[in-house]
Parts: structure tokens; sequence; C-alpha cells
């Protein structure tokens, strides 16, 4: 029988989510990969045990994270019910609705009946009452923006949910959906978007600087640019890495001569600052203090704990910051 280790707060260091009261733990993790039916469920509970005794309170889904669609709820439910639901107010607990889901018209993108519906079925394949920040997946032009920020105001409103959050918007929609949402009142505080030294989208699309002007918080996904910014692939590929073991995120053709070299002259930029390449990478993230969490993935739990030491220096130089940006930005 699982027992939180009773220091498993001393490690970790906890953010207001932007003007809000929910603090984050500065690293979440991410269960996007390795909780699916393919993964070992033994494995799972270790990742989730190793991850609440060392401070990370908050676990992130999705209704259709796997493989099959589904299943990672289904299975995050099942640790929870035996093991974690005696700590269910220590977690933060987070899902998705918006990605293509069931058959039909219905389960996909950001009408209210696919929000509404895909709540429900994610509340039941977890066995709990309520999740703590529930996001729409992805903008949907389609769908007017007023009747998908309704659907997450119900979803709070009626107790499904305690926070709105947004993922995969751009700075222009975001300013929209915040006006929507405000007008609502409906607590909206945060957006999950894809970022790392390799990907500078939020950037660009002023997703990061708008949210920073609203006072939203940011959680990044794919911080480590799916294992790239890590030492996994210096020195070619693994067999067990993710690209021979799965292959639907990245590929073997990712790995050009030009992102290896760049990957090992950051490699070196980390070993200067007394850092792994993953810790470095985490750490700019989470730089200036605009995101509030990394939201980190794990096929073992000694990665959990090596990237955990990410927040033990975020601080970078001005020259570190430029010679990051000539190394992974260049052509």
């Amino acid at each position: 029988m699982y027992t939180a280790a009773k220091s498993r707060y001393d490690s970790m260091k906890y953010v207001h989510c932007g003007k809000s009261g929910l603090c984050l733990p500065q690293i979440s993790l991410g269960l996007w990969h390795n909780f699916g039916d393919t993964a070992s469920f033994a494995n799972m509970k270790q990742l989730c045990f190793t991850a609440f005794d060392n401070g990370i309170t908050h676990f992130d889904l999705a209704n259709n994270y796997g493989p099959e669609p589904g299943s990672t709820e289904k299975n995050f439910g099942r640790i929870l019910k035996e093991d974690l639901m005696a700590y269910r107010d220590e977690l933060v607990i987070s899902t998705k609705a918006g990605y293509e889901m069931w058959d039909g018209p219905y389960g996909n993108w950001g009408s209210r009946k696919h929000m509404l519906a895909s709540l429900d079925q994610s509340l039941k394949r977890m066995g709990l009452e309520y999740v703590d920040i529930f996001y729409h997946h992805r903008m949907d032009k389609n769908t007017p923006l007023e009747e998908t920020m309704s659907a997450l105001n119900q979803a709070v409103k009626s107790g499904k949910a305690i926070y709105a959050g947004l993922s995969n918007y751009d700075g222009e929609t975001l300013a929209k959906a915040t006006a929507i949402l405000n007008e609502m009142h409906c607590p909206f505080i945060i957006n999950q978007n894809r970022y790392s030294i390799f990907d500078r989208t939020i950037e660009n699309n002023g997703l990061k600087e708008t949210a920073h002007k609203l006072q939203k918080g940011i959680i990044a996904f794919s911080p480590l640019a799916q294992g790239m910014l890590t030492d996994k692939y210096l020195h070619g590929i693994p067999s067990d890495s993710r690209i021979k073991t799965d292959g639907r995120f990245l590929k073997a053709a990712a790995l050009t001569e030009s992102r290896l070299n760049q990957i090992a002259k950051l490699n070196e930029m980390a070993k200067d600052r007394g850092q792994t390449l993953a810790e470095m990478a985490l750490s700019w993230v989470l730089k200036d203090g605009i995101v509030t969490s990394v939201l980190i993935g794990a096929s073992k739990p000694m990665q959990i704990l090596d990237n955990i030491k990410a927040i033990e220096n975020t601080s970078f130089t001005d020259e570190e910051l430029k010679k990051i940006d000539e190394i992974s930005l260049a052509e």
C-alpha cells in the first residue's frame, strides 16, 4: 500500500498561476505518453508515486491520451482508486476536450455537445466528481468562440471543474476568449502550449505576450522537444527511445545533421552551467517567470528525479540567452 513521503513538498517550488489563488509546482507531470494500454501499469504507478513524493502535485491528462484514446484516464483513475484518492485534495488534476475522441459529428472540436459530453466521460473514466482544470484543447474556427467558452463556463458552474483553461490558442484568440470568459465571471486561469528552445511558436503568435499582459498562467508542454533536448540522441538513436518504440510524434528524419549539431552545442553549454541538457532546457522555459510550470513526460522514475533538478537554477546571463538563440534559431 502506497504512503506518500512526508517530506514531499521540501524540494519543489510552487508558483501562483497567473493572477489566481491556485499555485502549481514549477514541474508538472504530463501523462501524454507512457500511460496508455500499451504501457506497464506497474511502471505508471511508480511514475506517479515518484512525482508526488517529490512535490509534483499536478497531473495533466486529456480525453484522447492513450493509446487507445481514453485509456490514460482509465489507468490514472485506477491509480487514484487504489492508491492516491486519500490525497485528492493535495492534487491538481487536469483534462481536456477538443481533439477527435469518438465517431460521428459530436466527438471532436469545440461544440457544447462535445465539450460537456467529453467532460462527463472523462470524470467517469477517472472515477472523479470534478477535475481541477478543464481545457479546450485547440482552437475551432467552425464553432463560435462564445459557444465553446460557454461550455467551459458551464463545466465550472456545474461543479465538474474548478478552473477553465485553453490549450493551443494564439494570442489574438486568447484575448477574445478572455473577454468572453470575464463577462461570464468564469475562473479562466491558464494556457497550455508547446514551448521549448527549439519551438518558439508562442513567442511568434502573441500567446506568451498576451497571457502575461492578461495575467494568465502558461504551462508548457514538450519542453524537451520530444526528447531532442536531452543527451539521448547525442550518440545515435537508442533502441528504447520514443522514435523506436512509438514514432508517432518524433521521427528519425527530424534528427538531421544540423539538428544533431545544435543539440551537441547546447549540451556543451549545459555542461558549462553545471546542468544536463534536459535540466537547462527546462530551466530556460522557466527563466523569465512568465511560464508558471513545465510539463515533463517520463518513462522511468529516475527521469522525473533528474528533471526536478532544473528548478535549482533558472537564471541565465544575457550572453547565455544570446548564445542559445544563435544555436537554436540557426537555419
